[in-house]
């Protein structure tokens, strides 16, 4: 009847059958990296992929009873394959977070930040570090550092959007209580602008910089682990 995809029987199952695969690509003198039922070859050459991806295909059809899934699979440049959620960058070959595992990222926190929920900010902040914490957990790896920068700025930027919206009239008060100029607090303030394009203003900034939300508790993707 088959397995239900996610669970944790396939990957078990998988390793169990695969074992055998991993001693004939030792046996070869292959370099590679297997999860589950998701392998990696790396070779010098195209045509060396190639003639790999012919035999090793065959190999598992004969001796496994396998079928390889032809559109999930390919001869490729490495920083055009992604791995367990992981790439490398195409200058220097430094490990890079996938650009599909970013987007999910990027959903999940438009999920949490959501002006609709009508949580209270520190609900939102608390959520918000348990999936950023765990997440980097997992992806802490990572040595391409400027797209987990973008995504911290990014964050920031939808809190003080969501802050913002929460402040309504009170918007001028609560900059003027943070630091901002009287000058900067009123153009902010009475400007015609939505709050999205005001959460980038100069006067949102400085109310609500990168030291206040590290202090609510907000972690950052890029900042190393000690």
């Amino acid at each position: 009847m088959g397995v239900p995809q996610g669970g944790p029987l396939s990957p078990l199952l998988a390793n169990v059958v695969l074992n055998e695969l991993d001693w004939e690509l030792d046996r070869r003198g292959h370099r590679f990296a297997r999860y589950a039922d998701d392998c990696n070859i790396v070779v010098k050459s195209k045509r060396a992929g190639e003639r790999v991806m012919a035999s090793v295909t065959r190999w598992l059809s004969d001796r496994l009873k396998l079928t390889v899934n032809p559109l999930k699979s390919a001869v490729d440049r490495p920083y055009n394959r992604k791995f367990l959620g992981f790439t490398v960058s195409r200058n220097r070959s430094k490990l890079k977070v996938a650009d599909q595992a970013m987007d999910k990222l990027k959903d999940r926190i438009r999920e949490l930040t959501r002006r609709t929920r009508g949580r209270r900010l520190e609900q939102i902040i608390a959520e918000l570090r348990k999936a950023l914490l765990g997440w980097k957990a997992y992806f802490g790896i990572a040595e391409v550092m400027s797209p987990l920068r973008d995504i911290d700025k990014w964050i920031r930027r939808k809190l003080r959007c969501y802050i913002w919206k929460q402040w309504g009239r009170a918007g001028y008060r609560e900059l003027r209580k943070r630091g901002v100029s009287v000058r900067e607090a009123w153009n902010t303030s009475k400007s015609a602008h939505g709050p999205w394009r005001l959460s980038k203003t100069p006067a949102l900034s400085l109310a609500l910089s990168v030291k206040v939300f590290a202090q609510m508790g907000l972690p950052a993707l890029a900042e190393r682990q000690a």
